[in-house]
């Protein structure tokens, strides 16, 4: 047995000991982020729940801090399943009560709750395995629930994952199932072209949000409809326009992932993966949650809803990056900008690396209220130069009275108004620390 086999055994093991504890309970509370990996993993969770017919009452949040611990103590009945957080927060998730956490971060402490995480078997959460997969591998052990492998997927490619080590066996275990079938092809929504240009951010062009550039430019290479209907021919000639594009952008590590493999979602009501993330993250980012998780139990009558919120939530977010382009600041060891209530930071951070400035990580800072949230992302290259942005960011928010975490490729804090400066000056000398190191 390779090691990968017996890490996968290992999982089935953890995978066995979460559906356990969950099946002790009549009713649940549910908590999960509102990021894509979060509400799918969410939405696998209440699918495995209704069908053993276990009451649950699902909260979506953007965040796990001291305010969601104090809810959960006011309202906690039974047991709690944590989703996609909890494990590297082991100082708050420890204070709740029979707490069952499924999660892929990067464990901080330890917990004596029932904790699923691919990082317990040696499995790397960042890269291979989500939350939503997570959640999928403890709902095989609630009953039959192989159909929700397609929503486990949705999570991983949401978390810009790869399907390799665990998150492949899940792949080909959907494929053999017929929950799934692949493809290859432009990883791209399915609307009309030109609508995929006016609402995507994947790619991210300098067309991206101007009607009158994407004509001009379809219309010069002859391109229109959607893409699954250009012949081998026009598809071949528009990746290459893409991808001289991205190239003039100095985006080369986006030209790579442009094509491949696409996932079509059987089971689901929406059944290409690109377009299932993206309309996750929007009903995340516009705090409608619940139209997000109706889609993910197959209500159709939902889906009209979320896709209007998505090219809403994506059209904001593209006239923000524009704007904030103009504000970026660069210190030594990262780029950021200070925002004003603005809505999804975490794409705005990711498409400022992943497509404009990928030499160095890119810090968005949110000023919400009484606090300042932050989202920073980097790029595997980055990773592997030695950043790691889940423990930097924590020792920076803690150090101005904050807390942060989340992966070493992207995470995110939330600190006091008035801490900025010092979140930033602390943030970069760790950072810079960081990629000394390998140097």
């Amino acid at each position: 047995m390779t090691d990968e086999d017996e890490s996968l055994v290992q999982l089935e093991v953890l995978g066995e000991q979460a559906a356990s504890a969950i099946l002790e309970y009549d009713a649940v509370r549910l908590i999960s982020h509102n990021d894509a990996d979060g509400l799918s993993a969410a939405g696998i969770m209440c699918n495995a729940l209704h069908r053993r017919q276990i009451l649950f009452h699902a909260t979506i949040v953007s965040q796990f801090d001291h305010s969601i611990v104090e809810m959960i103590e006011k309202t906690q009945q039974e047991a709690v399943i944590l989703c996609d957080m909890g494990s590297g927060q082991s100082e708050l998730s420890s204070k709740v009560k029979n707490a069952i956490i499924i999660d892929h971060h990067k464990p901080t402490g330890t917990l004596e709750h029932t904790h699923f995480n691919p990082h317990l078997v040696g499995i790397n959460g960042s890269t291979e395995f989500s939350a939503s997969c997570g959640a999928y591998m403890v709902a095989r052990h609630m009953g039959d629930n192989i159909d929700l492998a397609g929503l486990a997927l949705v999570g991983a490619i949401g978390d810009k994952q790869a399907m390799k080590g665990a998150n492949k066996f899940i792949l080909d275990e959907a494929v053999k199932n017929k929950t799934v079938t692949v493809k290859k092809g432009l990883r791209m929504g399915g609307d009309p072209i030109e609508e995929l240009f006016e609402y995507s951010l994947d790619p991210f062009l300098d067309i991206t949000g101007d009607k009158e550039k994407i004509k001009t430019f379809l219309d010069e290479a002859g391109i229109k409809g959607r893409i699954n209907d250009l012949t081998e021919e026009q598809l071949i000639k528009f990746s290459s326009l893409i991808a001289l594009k991205l190239a003039k952008q100095g985006s080369i590590s986006a030209i790579e992932s442009l094509i491949g493999d696409i996932l079509i979602l059987n089971t689901e009501v929406v059944t290409n993966v690109y377009d299932f993330v993206t309309i996750l993250n929007a009903c995340g980012n516009a705090e409608k949650s619940g139209v997000g998780l109706s889609v993910c139990m197959r209500d159709i009558s939902a889906v009209k809803e979320a896709i209007a919120t998505a090219r809403e939530n994506q059209r904001k977010i593209i006239e923000t990056v524009r704007k904030a382009q103009a504000q970026i600041r660069s210190g030594e060891n990262i780029r950021y900008v200070m925002l004003d209530d603005a809505g999804g930071i975490g794409a705005i951070a990711g498409t400022m690396t992943r497509y404009l400035y990928s030499d160095k990580p890119f810090i968005t800072l949110n000023d919400v209220e009484d606090r300042i949230k932050i989202s920073a992302r980097g790029t595997r290259n980055l990773v592997a130069a030695g950043l790691d942005l889940a423990f930097a960011m924590r020792e920076a928010a803690t150090s101005v009275g904050g807390m942060g975490g989340g992966h070493d490729v992207a995470s995110g804090a939330s600190i006091p108004k008035g801490t900025a400066k010092k979140f930033i000056e602390v943030l970069d000398s760790v950072i810079g620390t960081q990629m000394r190191k390998t140097r």
